[in-house]
């Protein structure tokens, strides 16, 4: 088990060696802080990126974890946040990147002036990964079969687009109670980005081939980039320092990749049949949740306890049905 963490257990050791440097204690609590924090709220987020792994070639795999903590480190963490502020500002993309090192309190106000706008296409994303296994008619295994697998349900699976026809539902009733264009904008965009790479990942599925690579690593990446939009929303309420977030997040960032890779040599998505299961219904409350955010104030510690309690509530389940099968 150690193999599988210990890049991850060094590179949190060298943070916090750098925040201490730099920062004081008081850097070096806040980055372990968002280290943890974006560790416990994504571990939903690295069972389904085990899933979509086991679907994909060795090769694209390993580049996941070669090219993909890169991406999720500077890509993510940094550079994703500074597009969407110079997007909803008034600054050129040089001086958003001008103010995220030498005025991070301005940038940090222009980037929650935009919070909407990240809530509105991540909540909308993760809303389309959560239904594509809700409304899967190849699934076989229900975690409650009277919720997941009843009359309506089963009709809904014969209807194609279903997913995205309850989502511009969605949509539309947030572009009312909004009366705001770039929301309604933003949520549409995020369900027909999650919409193309899934009609792409199709497609290429269709010649027989394992999962395309190319396009299950742009879904992993857009997957993670949804996770990790609310997490640095949220940081600045930790820390106003950009290196201090990017450092925290992307620690944390890389210990959800050793999970996910854990669970991929352990085969744990097949010992624990219901885990899979427990990080959809969470990813589904986080849909909701960021949605929510455009209208009411939730704390971070409500999303991290949600998403605990269907993830741990999963594996009791999943240990309990194991035994119940060797009895």
């Amino acid at each position: 088990m150690i193999k599988h963490f210990w890049g991850s257990c060094l590179a949190f050791a060298i943070a916090m060696v750098i925040a201490l440097i730099f920062w004081g204690f008081s850097g070096l609590y806040v980055v372990a802080l968002l280290a943890l924090l974006e560790t416990s709220l994504s571990f939903d987020n690295a069972v389904v990126n085990a899933k979509a792994l086991l679907q994909m070639e060795p090769i694209w795999r390993r580049r996941f974890i070669v090219w993909g903590i890169p991406i999720a480190v500077f890509g993510m963490r940094f550079l994703i946040p500074v597009i969407l502020v110079w997007s909803v500002s008034h600054m050129t993309l040089y001086q958003t990147f001008a103010f995220a090192f030498a005025d991070p309190q301005r940038y940090a106000h222009e980037l929650k002036s935009g919070e909407d706008l990240i809530f509105a296409f991540g909540g909308a994303f993760l809303l389309m990964v959560a239904q594509s296994f809700y409304f899967d008619d190849a699934r076989k295994v229900y975690w409650f079969d009277f919720w997941e697998n009843n009359r309506f349900v089963q009709t809904a699976r014969r209807i194609n687009s279903i997913s995205l026809i309850f989502s511009a539902i969605g949509g539309i009733i947030l572009l009312y109670a909004t009366n705001d264009a770039s929301i309604g904008i933003a949520y549409f965009f995020g369900a027909l980005l999650y919409e193309i790479i899934h009609k792409a990942d199709s497609l290429f599925a269709a010649g027989g081939a394992v999962r395309n690579g190319a396009i299950g690593f742009l879904y992993l990446e857009t997957l993670d980039a949804s996770f990790s939009l609310d997490g640095v929303v949220g940081a600045f309420a930790l820390s106003e320092n950009i290196f201090i977030i990017m450092l925290g997040l992307g620690v944390g960032a890389l210990f959800v990749r050793s999970i996910t890779l854990f669970f991929v040599r352990r085969g744990t998505l097949a010992e624990y049949r219901y885990l899979e299961h427990g990080a959809y219904y969470a990813i589904f409350a986080l849909a909701l949740i960021m949605l929510a955010k455009i209208f009411w104030e939730v704390d971070e510690f409500v999303t991290g306890t949600i998403s605990a309690a269907f993830i741990g509530l999963a594996f009791w389940r999943s240990v309990v049905a194991n035994r119940k099968r060797l009895e």
